[in-house]
């Protein structure tokens, strides 16, 4: 029984294969956008001039998910590292560090944001190519090995301070994920930023206008803002949650029942308020601002679309990174797409939020990877990034 995919796609035929190596082991993967199913085999893969031999992959015979029938693509490539790697098959760049074949342990991306241009971008294995960036790698260590996990900072909107991850966040450097996904506290006052529209959360305009003065006395009288929430009875946490190892189980979007909603749209709102306090603003003011960030909440699929003809005056954005700082102009985070002749522009940001003590966390996808050429650097355990060229 073949999908509907498998007809559309390349498919591998291990009986035309002299190297081909049965292994039989059943698995299934789950992604953000689908599954596959499928069992593993092991051969010989060529990629570009390298001959990669007894690399073990997974053939797949079921994929549930439209998208990965509209798909150009025939498979995927997966370069995290071994510690999630299903079925313990090691990711290509070990078996080509193992085999010899590469000149260093490092693997680099260049990715063409242009969609127009002839080529996409361009992925080295044992190197970089010096064409395609500009000035020196800025590098961060790897601090968990599954993902490409670092500690990040600050996000800056024009130059200015969001507050949640001003004491860090965790990152992930992901060349899988279209946008740029992190915490809904601040992804809210990107949109508000940059005036894109999501849908109205009343649960957050409700707890802005019953429970708002309230947060703001409690801030003013020096409550800790973690606690905030689970005193005026929104939260049953105070900011020590438990949360299994997976990030998969948190990206299930199960329904979340009304009270958690709440307890949600709480503690949003506290770092909202507790960052217009520091700017001496009125009460009024204060609630009013929160209020507008519940309006730009965005959408439950993440996305949020922006207006075309304001690009050029939207805030420029930056990541902390290593002390330094990475900055997005409008034009690199702005996401142009053509629908039915009409070109439509949808913010480079949307909602995804990770629990301590494995969040909060930031996924820099595609968006912050054109801006930034990357360097995964698996034998020094680090990421470097520089600006592309």
């Amino acid at each position: 029984f073949l999908q509907i995919a498998c007809y559309l796609h390349h498919k591998y035929k291990s009986t035309k294969s002299t190297t081909y190596k049965k292994n039989g082991e059943t698995c299934t993967i789950s992604y953000g956008s689908g599954s596959i199913a499928g069992f593993f085999s092991e051969d010989s893969v060529l990629v570009g001039e390298l001959v990669v031999k007894n690399q073990k992959f997974i053939e797949t015979t079921r994929e549930a998910s439209p998208t990965f029938i509209i798909g150009k693509f025939d498979g995927i490539l997966g370069l995290g590292f071994p510690e999630i790697s299903v079925g313990s098959a090691p990711p290509i760049w070990q078996s080509m560090q193992e085999q010899k074949l590469i000149e260093k342990d490092i693997f680099s991306f260049w990715l063409n944001r242009d969609p127009d241009a002839s080529a996409g971008g361009e992925l080295v294995f044992g190197g970089v190519d010096k064409k395609h960036y500009k000035g020196k790698h800025t590098y961060v260590p790897v601090t968990r090995k599954g993902y490409w996990q670092f500690d990040m900072g600050d996000l800056l909107i024009g130059g200015e301070s969001t507050g949640f991850c001003a004491g860090g966040c965790a990152a992930i450097v992901d060349s899988g994920t279209s946008l740029l996904a992190g915490p809904t506290t601040i992804v809210a006052q990107v949109n508000h930023a940059i005036g894109a529209e999501g849908i109205i959360s009343t649960e957050c305009k409700e707890v802005v206008r019953e429970y708002g003065e309230m947060i703001l006395e409690l801030l003013v009288a020096q409550t800790r803002p973690q606690k905030v929430c689970s005193q005026i009875g929104l939260c049953v946490f105070d900011g020590s949650y438990s949360v299994s190892n997976q990030i998969e189980s948190v990206v299930d979007k199960k329904e979340k029942r009304g009270s958690d909603l709440l307890c949600t749209a709480c503690e949003m709102t506290v770092v909202w308020i507790q960052n217009q306090l520091r700017k001496n603003q009125t009460k009024e003011l204060i609630l009013d601002y929160a209020n507008q960030l519940c309006e730009r909440l965005p959408s439950p699929n993440g996305e949020s679309t922006v207006d075309c003809h304001q690009i050029s005056e939207m805030p420029d954005l930056a990541f902390t990174i290593a002390n330094k700082t990475f900055t997005l102009t409008p034009e690199q985070y702005v996401v142009k797409l053509e629908q039915s002749g009409q070109t439509i522009c949808i913010s480079g940001f949307m909602a995804f939020d990770v629990p301590p003590p494995r969040g909060p966390l930031w996924i820099l996808g595609d968006v912050f990877m054109g801006a930034y050429h990357t360097v995964f650097d698996f034998g020094e355990s680090r990421i470097g990034f520089a600006k592309s060229a």
